[in-house]
């Protein structure tokens, strides 16, 4: 049986590059080398490499998370290199990473969103008018940047005025949410047009975290993942159909992940994760596991889909 060349990009120049580097690693090793002869690219330096090797590539695996990996940017780089690649396409991978874009569009799927207001670098703001709006505690999140990186939970006018300012050192756009406080959970979806999901995790950041932060997603024992979470049966119906509409809407491929938040019986969509993590603390993997499904098995899953739909935008 001939191998098939899988190039596993990772590492990149985002503020998430180590995480990136862990993800590609755990790919690596867990390949099946009965079937696919892998070697990882890092982009930050190997992009003549990448060139020189594309007409020997059968698959990219992009795992680049943040900048540059997320937003469309290596994916229409891989289409002029005729490489086709493992997860969603240009337009989806950019629609996904704007999470104020993103949000418009699961509203109009008909999705609960978090009532936000937008700021843009450099215009003026009103601190009072946007409590007036929102109520005191509130959440601010640049609008392009991943990991929680830049995120601040803020309980009154003074935190808000300091989160925005922490916010615009990340993106020039920054969102500002009412705060919910609620479970957290996310789902994973996994197909083309075909949508099928891995079970529900919950995750509980320990005393400490006011939220699901960097911190709390990549540090080993900092968050308490229980999978399948423990809701009733309406809310799991609703949960997984939240993120396969999410899937649809933003036109995702191969995976997502969409993070959500449930207060009392509704569910709130947060965003959808178009490169999901996959290091050993990643919730992707661990539903994969939940599910009976091994690493090596859902990667050929992935691939899998990936060879039968090729993306092209």
């Amino acid at each position: 049986m001939l191998k098939i060349n899988i190039a596993i990009i990772s590492g990149g120049w985002s503020r998430e590059r180590e995480i990136s580097i862990k993800s590609g690693k755990a790919v690596y090793e867990a390949l099946d080398k009965d079937k696919y002869e892998a070697m990882i690219y890092d982009p930050s330096n190997e992009l003549e490499l990448l060139i020189k090797n594309r007409e020997l590539i059968g698959l990219a695996f992009i795992l680049l998370h943040g900048r540059f990996g997320e937003d469309g940017c290596i994916q229409g780089f891989l289409n002029l290199l005729k490489i086709p690649f493992v997860g969603s396409g240009v337009t989806a991978s950019a629609m996904a990473s704007n999470k104020k874009i993103a949000k418009d569009i699961y509203k109009l799927a008909g999705l609960n969103i978090i009532k936000d207001i937008t700021l843009q670098k450099g215009n003026d703001f009103s601190v009072d008018q946007i409590t007036d709006f929102l109520g005191q505690k509130t959440i601010v999140k640049p609008v392009s940047e991943g990991s929680s990186f830049g995120i601040s939970v803020c309980n009154n006018g003074d935190e808000l005025q300091r989160g925005i300012e922490i916010a615009f050192k990340y993106d020039n756009e920054v969102m500002i949410e009412k705060f919910i406080k609620g479970r957290e959970v996310t789902c994973c979806v996994l197909g083309n047009d075909c949508l099928e999901t891995l079970p529900i995790v919950e995750i509980i950041p320990n005393n400490g975290h006011k939220f699901f932060d960097f911190e709390a997603k990549y540090t080993k024992g900092a968050s308490k993942e229980v999978c399948p979470a423990t809701l009733s049966p309406e809310l799991s119906d609703k949960v997984i159909q939240y993120a396969k509409t999410a899937h649809r809407a933003l036109r995702c491929r191969v995976w997502s992940r969409t993070d959500m938040i449930i207060q009392e019986n509704e569910v709130f969509i947060l965003e959808t994760n178009t490169i999901p993590g996959m290091t050993e603390n990643s919730l992707v993997p661990l539903a994969s596991k939940t599910a009976g499904l091994s690493m090596s098995h859902l990667l050929d899953k992935l691939i899998s889909l990936s060879l039968e739909s090729p993306s092209l935008f």
